[in-house]
């Protein structure tokens, strides 16, 4: 006689999919910002899908990027972390350029 042991929970007949309740915080076509952005989340303890936009570019050129995503329940405090991220890096060129504006040393 082959008895199944009770123990093992039977398997979930309708799994749901992985990206059902993630939402997009941060799109770009640039590869390397998505992946700092993505570097960013994940340092601040944000899990997050990096999702490729790519089309065929025979058929769509300049059409693709990358999106990241996150859980709905993240979303808020992702975008928050984004726009801080946006912020200090835009003040950083500024200062840059003034400091750059002033010329030679006579």
């Amino acid at each position: 006689m082959d008895r199944k042991p009770q123990s093992q929970p039977e398997a979930d007949p309708k799994p749901q999919p992985v990206d059902a309740a993630l939402v997009d915080v941060f799109g770009t076509k640039d590869d390397s910002e998505a992946m700092v952005v993505h570097g960013l989340l994940d340092s601040a303890g944000i899990e997050s899908a990096l999702v490729s936009l790519d089309a065929p570019q025979e058929v769509l050129p300049g059409v693709g990027g990358m999106v990241i995503r996150v859980a709905k329940e993240n979303a808020e405090a992702a975008r928050r972390l984004i726009e801080e991220y946006r912020t200090s890096a835009e003040q950083e060129t500024d200062d840059d350029e003034s400091e750059d504006v002033s010329g030679p040393a006579a």
